[in-house]
């Protein structure tokens, strides 16, 4: 009999989860497989929002951003009951495998299904990098290279008004998206959820710069910084009497069309479900360490933290001199 496979994004949207649907289901047709696509997630698999995919359903979506199977958080399936439901409608379609591209939320999802014997495959779709087993998720990369974007567009105007700009970009609790884009951009100064704010030592640098007759700076403030951005900005600008703005790039971050990395790691990750999924693998997490496409337990993706490279940090200093 041939292996069924369904498949779903979950959660936040990231660019690159339809090059990763786009994958499994080409490669798995090639393999003989069945897929079958579920809408909005968990509550889809609930509701049965299903339908087949064939090579044509994926033609032409490899470089569009979002998901062509949508997505939605879901609240009954936070329940035992509404994991029993989504069970029912996997083991009705009977599916061999589920393919779940998300963030830490549908991971955890998927761990809940695998102890009702469901078989997951987790593939990391998330723009915020907070997966700790994983050196990339799918999506990171697209959007540093947006808020890298933005950053260019705000210093031309921060520079013609010689002021302080306070960038806050995404990432929920991990400051990856604020490190790497603030090293890349050229951010006098990056704030993590990782590290405590030191207001002091940001008003010291910006004096230091005064004094090398310096006229702006940007500052990259990832979204789980303890303190609001336009409250910083007040502090700021009354103890260094530069004017202070803040900018919220918010869900730009999201959309777009995916890059070229995200694209392939995507691909990579897709086929490697596939291949999964012939070795009866059973439940897996789908990850990349350095140039290797690898695999672990689920169990073991949701649990490892996301270490901050502090050495950026420490780079940071020394190049915005």
């Amino acid at each position: 009999m041939k292996k069924r496979i369904g498949i779903i994004t979950s959660g936040g949207d990231a660019p690159g989860m339809n090059a990763a649907i786009r994958s499994v289901v080409r490669y798995g047709i090639e393999q003989e497989m069945e897929i079958i696509g579920f809408e909005r997630g968990y509550e889809g698999v609930i509701e049965d929002e299903s339908y087949p995919l064939d090579v044509a359903a994926v033609g032409d979506i490899i470089q569009r951003g979002g998901t062509m199977l949508k997505t939605a958080r879901s609240r009954r399936f936070e329940t035992l009951e509404g994991q029993k439901e989504a069970a029912a409608t996997l083991n009705r379609h009977e599916i061999d495998t589920l393919v779940a591209i998300g963030g830490d939320g549908t991971f955890r999802g998927a761990v809940d299904l695998s102890r009702l014997g469901i078989a997951v495959i987790g593939l990391p779709g998330t723009i915020d990098n907070d997966m700790g087993y994983t050196d990339f998720t799918i999506g990171f990369d697209t959007a540093v290279n947006t808020v890298l974007s933005a950053i260019g567009n705000i210093r031309d105007t921060t520079s013609a008004h010689e002021r302080t700009t306070i960038v806050e970009v995404m990432g929920r609790n991990c400051g990856d998206i604020a490190l790497y884009s603030g090293v890349t951009g050229g951010a006098e100064y990056i704030l993590i959820p990782e590290l405590p704010v030191d207001t002091e030592a940001i008003c010291d640098k910006i004096s230091e710069g005064m004094n090398r007759d310096k006229t702006h700076n940007i500052i990259i403030k990832a979204e789980g910084v303890d303190i609001p951005s336009q409250e910083l900005a007040d502090i700021l600008q009354k103890k260094t009497g530069k004017e202070v703005k803040t900018v919220v790039l918010a869900y730009i971050q999201r959309g777009g069309s995916p890059s070229a990395k995200d694209r392939m790691l995507a691909t990579l990750m897709g086929k490697r479900a596939v291949e999964l999924v012939l070795e009866d693998s059973g439940s897996r997490a789908i990850g990349i360490c350095g140039s290797e496409i690898m695999d672990c337990s689920l169990e073991k993706a949701v649990a490892t933290r996301r270490e901050a490279d502090l050495e950026l940090l420490k780079l940071i200093d020394i190049l915005s001199k």
